[in-house]
Parts: structure tokens; C-alpha cells; sequence
């Protein structure tokens, strides 16, 4: 009778870790089956999203408070959904603009947020936005002497 009590624990014991692992695996990994509640989508129109990927950390003032959900073409424009936070608030006249790590460093959205009464809500769109630079053109531009 005692070997069967240890082997029940045991198998508890393994169904347990087994349950912790596919949870964090699930949480941790690329997997947004628990994110999707905890947070809200709002879209920004960009002329251009150049360096940001899926998965880029969405920023208000230097703090990660969402990330890049997906990215699309639409009518010569760049569409970015950005998954926020609920616990971040938005106002409507919120500015989205690329920003970089560094010189060379990843890219990044940046959130200005505005100053109006209404919010921003599940699946509005951010149109006050700021492309990246773009530095190998710039660079170019002054190396062959059509910067003024």
C-alpha cells in the first residue's frame, strides 16, 4: 500500500511540472494565447516602416507598454497593429513615431501620447505618425554633395 501512495505523488508530482512547463512555454514563447485578454489593438498608417518586424516593443518614454502584432501594405501606405496594454490609456491625438536603439540598433515604435478627453479604443487608428530615418540616405545624400 505504501509503494502505491508514493507512486500517485509521483505522478502527481510529474503531471504537475508537466503543466508548468506547457505554461510557460505557452507565455513565454511567440504563443499570445494569454495576451490577447490583457491587452488592445490600435492601428497606425506609417509612409514608411522601414526596420520594424513582428514583435517590435512599442514604447512610452522609454518604457515597453505593447508590441507590433502584425505588419501590412495597403494603398502605398505601411499598416502596423500595435497590441497596448489595457492598463495604458491613449488619447485620440496620440503620436506614433519609428525610433532606434542607438545608432545601429533595433527599431522601435514610440508612443507620444496627446492630450484629448477621448480615448483611443480597440481597433482605432493612429494617423499622426513619424517614419524612421533613413541614415544610408542621409549619409549619401551629404558624402555626394546633394544635402542643402
Amino acid at each position: 500500500m505504501k509503494e502505491k501512495n508514493v507512486e500517485i505523488i509521483v505522478g502527481l508530482f510529474v503531471l504537475a511540472g508537466f503543466f508548468a512547463f506547457a505554461y510557460l512555454a505557452l507565455n513565454l514563447g511567440e504563443v499570445s494565447l494569454f495576451k490577447k485578454s490583457s491587452t488592445y489593438e490600435v492601428n497606425a498608417e506609417f509612409s514608411s516602416v522601414s526596420g520594424i518586424k513582428k514583435g517590435a516593443s512599442v514604447q512610452i518614454a522609454g518604457v515597453v507598454v505593447g508590441d507590433v502584432d502584425k505588419i501590412w501594405l495597403k494603398d502605398d501606405f505601411a499598416y502596423l497593429a500595435l497590441r497596448i496594454d489595457n492598463n495604458v490609456k491613449l488619447p485620440a491625438d496620440s503620436m506614433a513615431s519609428v525610433k532606434s536603439q542607438g545608432i545601429i540598433g533595433d527599431k522601435f515604435i514610440m508612443l507620444s501620447p496627446g492630450s484629448d478627453e477621448e480615448l483611443l479604443k480597440d481597433g482605432d487608428l493612429i494617423v499622426d505618425t513619424e517614419s524612421a530615418i533613413d541614415i544610408e540616405s542621409l549619409i549619401s545624400k551629404f558624402a555626394f554633395g546633394s544635402a542643402k
